[in-house]
């Protein structure tokens, strides 16, 4: 259904916490009247009492609150919303979702239906990739039939089993030895099933220490589209991420044209629209293969607005309304060096559980041209099981990686929660380590 585009004058934001209050934040600049969705559990939020306006959703759980596509729009209708933002978790990558938007002439801020459709098969993705000439790795689109061992000796182990229809790390399996395939394939598919209630696998080559690089890329509807730099993701654990930086360290800025240009092929290649990301593993010699592509604004997006002075919210807002992009390719510049810090609710000292509780003190460390928090928490708030354990993000600014690292140490010491676990020691303890100071990190350093 095409979409009737006008000007955004009243925005829902179908999400919570600091990604609510982010692009309330934006929208208020912009002069949009913003719109919060709250559960039962979040009455008292953060980003309830910011909005202009709220409506209560329904129950904690997301499937009776934040996911109920039903409710949403049912509230997006009755306080006559022009568009929805679903911020970068819950919906933001649901292809039903922007159609029923589309279908009740509400603009859904992000991409075509048919775009997030191929980019969250990551068989169907990776298809598209090789006809617009991305690089991917050796791999089997469509795990399935009895040859697939075969299949695999020709690849050469190690090789890593992927669920087609999901992320986040679920259902993701190495295999280092043919006699581990067939098992590993079996629960791989069960754990696809519970996931994401498909259980259609595909099978790459897997490399055993490559960094995690990737590249945010912006399209309109005019057909224009330019990446902004990358972002190294490398440092992660169980394939999360828990600090991100721009520009990736010892980054040849050759390699950085290849990549970019590899990127915004990959998003023109499914007539992409609005803020996303393309996702690459780099090996040690600089060859790089596409991974996958985020159809939506990422976590870490505040890295790239640090080094480019571009705010992507209000990018996202201005693509949704018609407008084309507010850049054009050769005036992305970078300008010194930003690197992001997740702040969760959990126990690094008891295998990173999630921790629940409230909030009973709060000292956050004052904000700056070297410092920028994205928090949606407050002294007295209850952090329940239901939801996503992040509390916040830190993010620092610095002339170079070194004075980044001092910016963000600073900023980590500053901060002072007390109430529950947070994983805040455990970012201080990486910034002090001498492989992460020299920029060495692979995507297999803690896990390893």
């Amino acid at each position: 259904m095409p979409l009737n585009r006008r000007k955004i004058q009243r925005l829902l934001i179908a999400n919570r916490g600091e990604i609510a209050l982010r692009i309330m934040r934006t929208a208020r600049r912009l002069g949009i009247a913003s719109i919060g969705v709250y559960s039962r559990v979040d009455n008292n939020a953060m980003h309830v009492k910011a909005c202009d306006e709220s409506v209560l959703l329904g129950d904690a759980p997301p499937a009776d609150s934040y996911l109920n596509i039903d409710k949403i729009i049912e509230a997006a209708v009755s306080l006559q919303a022009d568009a929805i933002h679903a911020g970068y978790g819950f919906l933001a990558e649901n292809a039903e979702f922007a159609r029923r938007c589309a279908e009740n002439d509400i603009i859904f801020v992000g991409p075509p239906p048919d775009a997030i459709n191929l980019m969250g098969l990551k068989g169907l993705a990776r298809e598209k990739m090789i006809e617009a000439d991305v690089p991917v790795l050796p791999g089997i689109d469509h795990v399935n039939g009895d040859d697939v061992a075969a299949l695999v000796d020709n690849i050469g182990y190690p090789v890593m089993i992927k669920p087609e229809a999901g992320g986040g790390g679920k259902g993701m399996k190495i295999v280092r030895e043919p006699g581990e395939l067939t098992a590993a394939l079996e629960t791989a598919r069960r754990e696809a099933l519970s996931s994401f209630n498909d259980d259609r696998l595909m099978l790459e080559k897997y490399l055993d220490a490559p960094r995690h690089v990737e590249i945010q890329v912006f399209a309109d509807s005019q057909g224009h589209c330019i990446h902004l730099n990358e972002r190294d993701c490398s440092l992660q654990r169980r394939h999360q991420k828990i600090i991100e930086e721009s520009p990736a360290p010892g980054f040849k800025p050759s390699l950085r044209e290849a990549m970019g240009s590899a990127a915004v092929a990959a998003a023109k290649a499914i007539d992409y629209e609005g803020a996303g990301t393309v996702e690459f593993l780099l090996a040690p010699d600089d060859t790089f293969y596409f991974m996958e592509m985020n159809t939506r604004l990422q976590v870490e997006h505040p890295v790239t607005e640090a080094i480019t002075g571009f705010d992507l919210v209000e990018w996202q807002l201005r693509v949704a309304s018609g407008e084309p992009l507010p850049a054009t390719q050769d005036q992305v510049t970078i300008r010194g060096h930003a690197m992001e810090a997740r702040i969760y609710a959990e126990d690094p000292l008891n295998d990173f559980l999630p921790a629940s509780g409230q909030i009973r003190y709060l000292d956050l460390p004052a904000e700056s041209a070297d410092l920028r928090i994205d928090n949606g928490v407050a002294t007295g708030d209850l952090v329940g099981v239901f939801y996503d354990p992040m509390l916040m993000k830190l993010i620092a600014r610095g002339s170079d990686r070194n004075a980044t690292v001092h910016h963000l140490r600073h900023g980590l010491q500053q901060l002072h929660l007390a109430g529950i676990t947070t994983n805040r020691d455990f970012l201080l303890a990486i910034l002090d380590n001498e492989t992460f100071q020299n920029g060495e990190v692979t995507t297999n350093w803690l896990d390893g």
